[in-house]
């Protein structure tokens, strides 16, 4: 399968180097004076690789060893971020349990700080706080019905104990926010965690499993 490179554009803008690396060993190099000796150079097909390499400042250093040609980047690499969704105008509330307060603050911090990774401003999200998780479908279904959001982020922990009082907080708390985004309009994201031990909550609010805050502020923005 044949590739076809356009290497003009690069010319007019950066030092090129065209390098040829004969099988045997041998590293041959081009400046761009030599494209039109390269361009009326014979087509017999032969043993050689092809390397385009282009910098703005210092050419590429390069190092023979065992007959191969490494080319190593001396330039400092430019990085560069941004979002990959347009957020824009777009506002956001995020409902969380006080209830476990260690792990919920973790799990809000990686919400926050997934919202900002995204460009959500600071002033376009407000935190709600509520006694338990049980509470947080009643509060996220109102303000759902104000109009003022697009998408409203639950957060929550629930660690099972020695009796079913986990059952019927976890089981309300999901049927909660459910019958919030049904009624409202509006998604609401399920961030709440149902663990059965602390140590799995841990793992979740920032540790070895990751941060499910962040992973529902990603669900939002999405």
């Amino acid at each position: 399968m044949a590739l076809s490179v356009s290497i003009d554009s690069f010319l007019s803008n950066h030092q090129s180097q065209l390098g040829f690396v004969h099988h045997d060993g041998q590293v041959h190099s081009f400046r761009s004076s030599n494209i039109l000796n390269l361009q009326k150079a014979s087509k017999t097909p032969k043993s050689l690789s092809f390397m385009l390499s282009v910098k703005e400042s210092k050419p590429h250093n390069a190092v023979q060893s065992n007959g191969r040609s490494s080319f190593a980047q001396t330039a400092a690499v430019k990085h560069t971020t941004g979002s990959v969704t347009r957020t824009q105008g777009l506002r956001f509330a995020v409902v969380v349990a006080r209830f476990n307060e260690f792990i919920t603050k973790q799990l809000l911090e990686g919400a926050l700080g997934t919202f900002k990774n995204h460009s959500v401003q600071d002033e376009d999200i407000d935190v709600v706080w509520v006694p338990g998780s049980f509470e947080i479908g009643v509060v996220a279904n109102r303000l759902g019905k104000s109009g003022r959001y697009h998408a409203i982020l639950c957060i929550g922990a629930v660690i099972r104990g020695d009796t079913t009082h986990y059952d019927a907080v976890s089981n309300s708390a999901a049927s909660g926010v459910l019958s919030a985004g049904l009624s409202s309009g509006v998604p609401c994201i399920f961030g709440v965690l149902t663990c059965d031990n602390l140590d799995q909550a841990i793992n979740r609010a920032g540790g070895k499993s990751g941060n499910k805050g962040a992973e529902a502020a990603l669900t939002a923005v999405s």
